[in-house]
């Protein structure tokens, strides 16, 4: 009788090294920590990607057979008031009880030249990028790949809500064709004054606050708020497959819905 072979397993500090060397994350201030968050099992054979290390996405790790997790959102950020309470003891006693390792990179993910959230957003978009702005130049600057311009704000408007698949807000109109576009994905808002600085005429991010609308309006650069998690679910299951594929071990991405 042939005996089965085991699938093949990793250490988790080859995981840790492999995703620390194409991050480096000891480049970025951040605000929570890079890296592993929650030790698991040594040995890692499954690795799972999401966006959020919420409680829906260990439960579907945990069925999935995951040995590790690796996500953009971790479950520790500053300011937190350390207590292992409702939510934060939920998810970590499952993560605990199923000796899954957690790992989380925040801004190192979005910086990525390709395979971060900026990176995949822009590829989806058609966009390719001609330059960084903003603080730790996390934003992107570019235009269309193909090389032509959007005919109007609008028109953007609606690539964006086809590609994202899902309603976008729009603030303000272009007075002339679209060539110039900064992205910045996520809770990047407050990157608006940077990228109008450097010379956008429209900018598109995940979520928009109360002073984004009159400087829109003001200063003739279209706004896009495109949701939180849409402009940020591309980056953790690009990496992931990418140092699973280099490590040669299995990788799933688990998509959670979220509206925001």
């Amino acid at each position: 009788m042939r005996r089965m072979s085991a699938p093949p397993s990793i250490d988790r500090a080859a995981l840790l090294a492999a995703c620390n060397a194409e991050l480096q994350p000891a480049l970025f201030k951040d605000y929570g920590p890079n890296g592993l968050q929650v030790e698991g099992k040594p040995h890692i054979g499954k690795l799972v990607s999401g966006v959020t290390a919420s409680r829906a996405l260990i439960d579907a790790a945990i069925d999935a057979g995951a040995d590790a997790i690796l996500v953009h959102h971790g479950l520790f950020w500053r300011g937190q008031d350390g207590t292992v309470t409702g939510w934060m003891k939920e998810r970590l006693k499952r993560l605990l009880a199923h000796d899954i390792n957690l790992l989380a990179y925040h801004l190192p993910l979005d910086a990525h030249p390709t395979l971060g959230n900026n990176a995949q957003l822009g590829q989806r978009l058609g966009l390719v990028a001609t330059g960084r702005f903003g603080e730790q130049e996390l934003g992107f600057i570019g235009q269309r790949a193909d090389g032509e311009a959007f005919a109007d704000a609008d028109v953007l408007a609606w690539q964006l809500e086809h590609v994202l698949n899902r309603p976008v807000t729009q603030v303000g109109q272009a007075p002339d064709a679209i060539e110039i576009i900064a992205w910045c994905s996520g809770g990047a808002q407050g990157y608006f004054e940077s990228a109008i600085a450097a010379g956008a005429q429209a900018f598109i991010t995940g979520e928009i606050s109360e002073p984004q609308v009159h400087l829109a309006r003001e200063c003739g650069v279209v706004f896009y708020a495109c949701g939180h998690h849409a402009t940020e679910r591309y980056g953790a299951p690009a990496f992931a497959a990418h140092v699973a594929a280099q490590l040669g071990i299995a990788h799933q991405f688990i998509e959670i819905d979220n509206p925001a």
